[in-house]
């Protein structure tokens, strides 16, 4: 009876505390502290709307911001300057930009309803000059097995058993491991690739031939990997060990390892593969930052959980940039000759899509945009870093 009554009272009070939780009050993002010094509503008539792609892919982008609205993000609640917007306001923005798309005689006739249906703001960077710094990322393609051999001997790991996530707000997590009756940080990418603490704990989900290549597979977030029967399997970000991103470039620089003429992404992936196994993991391992992998379907997907689209995407700080956001771009990218060196820098403008944010993108002023898959994307990728300008597009 003791027994049954103790069960009784344990379940009561469990449903009372799940009631409890119901009834709280849905908390929005973490907002940023100075709104209205970040966003600023500018005249929509002094910029022209012009874009660079095809409508198609713009098409596709909106689409998957619409679906993350109406699934895991349709709770999400942001800090637009001085007005609070709910999910249901961004699909109307998004839902009315399309029809204008549709309607729009030409550019001109676009820029003039845009106008009229549309607040444009700015998106101020932290420099005197208020601009936005962007880089690329691309998704890289590596050779690879479903089973560990000489050849293939570096692997990728999925979300290990013991890493665990704690929820400090809903924008903010902490994330490590219990050891003996305290939290730790989770392991770094020394103890893991050096020391080889996740090792023979069956946690391997794909080795790759490369150890350079899949160190910048953690930096890209997601890519292919082929096969020896030319099979392609797509590998995305499933979790990250929580420990801050750092960038070896400027270790490098600031080691004397690379001159500043060597410092461009193709150059630092050729000195890495250059250098002895223990310098070069030495180099890596400045980088404590470690990427967790799964397996997806042939498209690579963001953090809002939908896919990625070539040149329509950006990876953006969720703290200043609503996530699902429709944005417009103006900056310079690489044209490049025959020899895929660049040949010149060109003015271009966009409308695209915030569905990413990733380690280094840090503050207002910091955007990756999402270049594509192949070896076009990785140059294209790898030699982007312009200051631009950042607009966000909310319907009035």
């Amino acid at each position: 009876m003791k027994h049954w009554r103790n069960t009784i009272r344990l379940t009561l009070i469990v449903v009372c505390l799940v009631g409890c939780v119901r009834a709280l009050p849905k908390i929005p993002p973490r907002l940023p502290e100075k709104p209205l010094e970040l966003l600023s509503l500018v005249a929509a008539s002094n910029i022209d709307f012009t874009d660079d792609l095809d409508l198609a892919s713009l098409e596709l982008a909106i689409e998957r911001s619409v679906q993350y609205y109406e699934t895991t993000g349709r709770d999400k609640v942001y800090r637009i300057a001085d007005r609070s917007v709910d999910s249901r306001q961004l699909i109307k923005t998004l839902t009315a930009f399309r029809a204008l798309m549709h309607e729009a005689a030409d550019n001109a006739d676009l820029s003039k309803k845009i106008t009229e249906v549309f607040d444009v703001y700015r998106v101020a960077g932290p420099d005197e000059d208020g601009r936005t710094l962007f880089t690329g990322y691309y998704e890289p393609l590596l050779e690879g097995s479903l089973t560990e051999s000489e050849k293939y001997k570096y692997p990728l790991y999925r979300v290990p058993d013991d890493l665990i996530v704690k929820r400090l707000t809903p924008n903010e997590n902490k994330i490590g491991r219990i050891q003996g009756s305290k939290f730790v940080p989770y392991y770094s990418r020394r103890e893991i690739d050096v020391y080889g603490v996740l090792r023979g704990k069956n946690l391997e989900l794909i080795w790759v031939a490369d150890p350079v290549d899949l160190f910048f597979l953690h930096v890209q977030g997601s890519g292919k990997i082929k096969l020896e029967d030319e099979t392609l399997l797509t590998v995305s970000f499933a979790q990250t060990n929580g420990r801050p991103f750092r960038s070896v470039t400027r270790f490098m620089l600031d080691q004397g390892k690379i001159k500043s003429s060597e410092s461009s992404y193709r150059s630092v992936k050729a000195i890495l593969k250059e250098r002895e196994e223990q310098e070069r993991y030495e180099i890596l391992s400045y980088n404590e930052s470690y990427i967790f992998f799964r397996f997806v379907d042939k498209e690579p997907r963001g953090s809002l959980g939908v896919p990625v689209t070539p040149g329509r995407s950006l990876a953006t700080d969720p703290d200043y940039f609503p996530e699902g956001a429709l944005a417009f771009i103006r900056l310079r990218k690489p044209v490049f000759d025959s020899a895929g060196n660049v040949k010149e820098r060109v003015n271009f403008s966009r409308f695209v899509l915030s569905q990413d944010k990733g380690s280094a993108i840090k503050g207002p002023g910091r955007v990756d945009l999402f270049c594509g898959f192949g070896a076009k994307a990785e140059a294209t990728a790898g030699t982007l870093k312009e200051k631009g300008e950042l607009y966000l597009l909310l319907k009035k």
